[in-house]
């Protein structure tokens, strides 16, 4: 279905290959889920949250950035005023 369509699916019907229906056994015998729909929802919400994951090369970019904002602070002797702290000013942008 494309992405952004309005309409809901009710019900889908899915082949598994044998492996597909192995692997889904084993979960519900590890009380992954207490149904095959129910397992199925949380592998596909496994595999979203881990394409949403940022890759090591951008994990290691990020704390290059954050390694550099320290330098820079460190090196100008910026602080911030009284009461204020990185972590307020950081959620901040978040609220809009």
């Amino acid at each position: 279905m494309p992405r952004g369509s309005q309409r809901m699916l009710e019900s889908m019907t899915v082949n598994l290959t044998p492996h597909g229906q192995e692997l889904l056994e084993a979960a519900l015998a590890r009380g992954i889920g207490r149904s095959p729909e129910e397992v199925v929802e949380r592998a596909l919400e496994a595999a979203i949250g881990a394409a949403n994951t940022p890759s090591e090369e951008e994990r290691e970019r990020r704390r290059q950035a954050v390694a550099a904002m320290l330098a820079f602070r460190e090196e100008y002797h910026l602080t911030l005023g009284p009461g204020e702290r990185i972590h307020d000013l950081v959620h901040e942008g978040h609220k809009y």
